[in-house]
Parts: structure tokens; C-alpha cells; sequence
């Protein structure tokens, strides 16, 4: 049975699935919200529509294959139509995002910055004043050294946390690296936090997605609500 949370995360997807049309190519999107994204391009494949899809996990490609979605990659199509996906927090008024807690921040980052449109789905909780007031900023970082990049972000005023698994082990990207989960509290300048983070040695990528996301769409107690970011 399907809660009433996971009802309107289902409901922003369909939103945002209603936005794709015959023809595109469209990043799929990792974690439980954009999973109800793939379930809805899923049914329009299945009735017709022509898409070719480039998941951000493992997990999602097999999901799309499953469903009867044909994946395509980057060596065919360099640039995407639309990629949706979900957010960790969204900043109310710019629409910068922390994402990553699924673990895939780094496909999620390369597929967003390929794509002509980044649209968010996301249920009321995620959107926020500021970014960093209930979740962690996940920083991908290479298996070799991490304890060094741990003490560098330290420095940096995080409070990194290796991410481990069910069983105690380390956690592992698609990629093979590590995360750690950085706990800054509310951000202040999260531009000027992912430029410092990013400039560390052994980071690979940071969940902070600064000015990627073209629409939100929030499903909340009274509908959907979309918000645009404004064109510079």
C-alpha cells in the first residue's frame, strides 16, 4: 500500500513525465521519486512513445530495461532533451539543489550538465530556505587517501561521516569511490561551498547542483507547484 508521501512523489513524477515527448532523449533520474518517473515513462513506452533513455545508476538502467525503455549512451547522443530526477533539498528561491544521498551524484551531475532541461521532482519537505538545514552535502572522493581529503574538508568546516552500508562496510559509488557525507548545517553561499569543495584534492564531485535545475515540480497537499529558475 502506498503512503500518502509516496503518492504525491508519484504525483510530481507523472507531472514531469507528461513533459516528454516522442523523440527525446531523457535521463533517468535515481532514487525513490524519480523510480516513480521511470514506472510512468515505463507505461507511455509501452503505449507508443519513442524515447531512448541514459540512466545516472546501475539500479536505474535496470529498471528501464526491465520496462521495456531502450537505453542509449553518451557515445551516440552527447546532449540530452530532458533528464528528471529527484532532490535531496531544493533552495526555495534558486532552485540549487544537494543531491547524492542515493549515491549516485556523479552520474546524476555528468547526465544534469548534458541535458537542455533538469527538471526536479520532489514532495513539500525538500524545498527549503536554505541548503543544508536537514540534510548532508554528499562529496564523492577517491578510495585512496580519503582519510587525507576527510581531515582537508574538516579544514573546510564539514563534519565528513563515511558513508557505510547495511552491513558496516564502506559504501561504494557505480564508480568505485567513496562518499562522504559532509555536514555543514545551513548554507550560506552554496556557489562559493562547491567551488572550495571541488578545488580538494581527492574529491571527485560534490552534491551541490548550483544553477542546473530548469523546473521544480512539488507535490504538495494542494496540487502541484512548479517552480521555473529565472534565464539569466
Amino acid at each position: 500500500m502506498i503512503d500518502q508521501r509516496d503518492a504525491r512523489k508519484r504525483e510530481a513524477a507523472m507531472a514531469a513525465v507528461a513533459m516528454v515527448e516522442d523523440g527525446m532523449v531523457v535521463g533517468l533520474g535515481t532514487g525513490s521519486t524519480a523510480a516513480f518517473a521511470i514506472e510512468g515513462l515505463i507505461v507511455r513506452v509501452r503505449d507508443g512513445l519513442r524515447i531512448a533513455g541514459i540512466p545516472t545508476s546501475e539500479r536505474s538502467a535496470q529498471q528501464a530495461l526491465e520496462g521495456g525503455i531502450p537505453l542509449t549512451d553518451f557515445a551516440h547522443h552527447t546532449k540530452l532533451d530532458l533528464t528528471i530526477d529527484g532532490a535531496d533539498e531544493i533552495a526555495r528561491e534558486s532552485l540549487d539543489l544537494i543531491k547524492g544521498l542515493g549515491g549516485a551524484l556523479l552520474r546524476e551531475k555528468i547526465v544534469a550538465a548534458a541535458s537542455d532541461r533538469l527538471v526536479i521532482i520532489a514532495d513539500e519537505p525538500k524545498l527549503l530556505s536554505r541548503l543544508g538545514e536537514t540534510a548532508p552535502v554528499p562529496v564523492e572522493v577517491v578510495t585512496f587517501g580519503w582519510e587525507t581529503t576527510a581531515a582537508r574538508l574538516t579544514k573546510l568546516g564539514a563534519r565528513p561521516v563515511l558513508r557505510k552500508t547495511q552491513d558496516g562496510a564502506a559504501f561504494r559509488s557505480d564508480g568505485g569511490n567513496l562518499i562522504l557525507d559532509c555536514h555543514f548545517g545551513a548554507i550560506s553561499d552554496p556557489a562559493r561551498l562547491e567551488q572550495n569543495l571541488s578545488g580538494i584534492v581527492g574529491v571527485v564531485e560534490t552534491g551541490l547542483f548550483i544553477g542546473m535545475a530548469t523546473t521544480v515540480l512539488v507535490a504538495t497537499s494542494s496540487g502541484i507547484v512548479r517552480l521555473d529558475r529565472a534565464r539569466s
